[in-house]
């Protein structure tokens, strides 16, 4: 029993610290997912070595190196927890005709279930519904309840990346680009509020890094930092949402908020895991909205699943032009070596 807790606990400490080797292979950007849940398998690892295991130099050893790892795990969960800093502000007023809300749902292509993702649009109510995985035969079914939305972007493909982009608002310049590959689209449109604001969506489903899809992350991480960067450079206020197959502590994902200069309203208050929907042990938040300086927070929950593996998130922001203002000091600093890594990564493929 002792060997095997020692070799239990070494697995451990190696899949914590790998992703710190910025590799995109999958072996080593797989491991950033399950954070929550190596800090709980560690805790128990270091439990159980003290109660069962004999005090000798190995014995120490490991209590100091599941110390350390304990200590390392937290440390990056504590962004997502209300104990950090929150990003966004939560809106103190009501301002209908500049506030937002968004739909987001993994659909998952191979799911039946159309009657009960036609419910939650309904029950939600949402000013803009973007749906991913979704076929052509997914559009069809959902022909009769989206005709409250009169505008929208469709581009519906039978290999689990089509999207489905859905607005009561009106939509402008509205364009289906492919970034990186052929055959995975991005949604990219122009959001009119009722105030008559102009607001930029970027809409996006990059590949994972698992092996039966793609055994890098490397088309992943440069869609993200391409649109990062067109962000970056807008003149008008930003959103960015979608399933990015990606954790929300990643270093791709940090790099990204870090590029782009964009705001994630998890950070400070909560994990909202959305992936997998039913395996409760092995829940990761893959699916996320971030928005420039220029918004803040009304409302972000979790919402019913609809037999998908992935949980849809609603979502409200409210434009306030002094946000900005507020806000600027919580974007992400970005150093050189920041810069220089993205240049890099948006140079492969």
């Amino acid at each position: 029993m002792h060997t095997a807790l020692y070799i239990f606990s070494s697995i451990l400490i190696i899949i914590s610290f790998i992703p710190l080797i910025r590799n995109d292979y999958w072996t080593f950007r797989v491991f950033e997912y399950p954070r929550l849940q190596k800090l709980v398998l560690t805790i128990l690892s270091l439990v159980f070595i003290v109660i069962f295991c004999e005090k000798s130099t190995t014995f120490y050893v490991y209590v100091t190196l599941l110390c350390g790892t304990i200590i390392y795990l937290i440390r990056q969960i504590l962004p997502f927890t209300p104990i950090g800093k929150k990003q966004i502000l939560r809106a103190k007023k009501n301002i209908p005709d500049q506030s937002i809300s968004i739909m987001i749902s993994n659909v998952f292509e191979d799911n039946t279930n159309y009657e009960g993702c036609i419910s939650e649009i309904k029950k939600t109510g949402a000013d803009v519904v973007l749906l991913l995985e979704t076929s052509h035969k997914w559009m069809e079914e959902l022909r009769e309840a989206t005709d409250a939305y009169p505008f929208r972007v469709e581009k519906p493909i039978d290999n689990t990346y089509g999207m489905l982009l859905y607005s009561k608002l009106e939509l402008k310049d509205s364009e289906v680009r492919f970034l990186v590959e052929d055959d995975i689209p991005s949604i990219h449109t122009k959001v009119i509020l009722p105030s008559g604001e102009l607001i930029q969506l970027y809409a996006v489903h990059p590949t994972p890094p698992v092996p039966n899809e793609n055994p890098r992350s490397t088309e992943r991480d440069k869609e993200l930092l391409m649109i990062a960067d067109e962000a970056e450079k807008s003149e008008i206020p930003v959103i960015v949402c979608g399933d990015l197959n990606d954790v929300a502590w990643s270093y791709t994902t940090e790099l990204f908020l870090k590029t782009s200069q964009l705001l994630d309203p998890r950070r400070g208050r909560f994990f909202l895991n959305t992936f997998h929907a039913h395996h409760f042990f092995m829940r990761f938040p893959l699916d996320h909205i971030f928005c420039s300086t220029d918004f803040k927070l009304k409302r972000m929950k979790r919402l019913y699943n609809f037999n998908s593996d992935h949980f849809p998130i609603l979502t409200e922001l409210q434009y306030e032009r002094s946000a900005d203002i507020e806000q600027e000091e919580n974007t992400l600093d970005v150093d050189q070596d920041d810069i220089e890594l993205a240049k890099e990564k948006k140079e492969k493929c």
